[in-house]
């Protein structure tokens, strides 16, 4: 299954905006990015948040490092073309 890069770009947003209604619902407050899960386990009460809270962060890191990587292959390709003097 192929995802385009604004598909990609859509999912992490909607991820991004439903894990925002999480940290301002359970006031999570990280120091760090390697504290978030501590604090979230210590502050969301609600198990069915918690659990949910974990496949946003999961789902983030996916959809993030995927649209990074297309971002990288679309670069290369363009300084390709733009290297052999075609153009698409």
């Amino acid at each position: 299954m192929d995802i385009s890069f604004s598909d990609a770009q859509k999912k992490l947003d909607q991820v991004t905006a439903e894990m925002i209604e999480l940290i301002r619902k359970y006031d999570l407050d990280a120091a760090t990015p390697f504290d978030v899960i501590a604090v979230a386990r210590a502050k969301i009460s609600d198990r069915d948040d918690y659990i949910r809270f974990l496949e946003l962060s999961l789902e983030g890191r996916i959809y993030g490092e995927y649209a990074d990587a297309l971002n990288r292959k679309m670069a290369e390709q363009t300084a390709g073309d733009a290297g052999s003097g075609t153009t698409h």
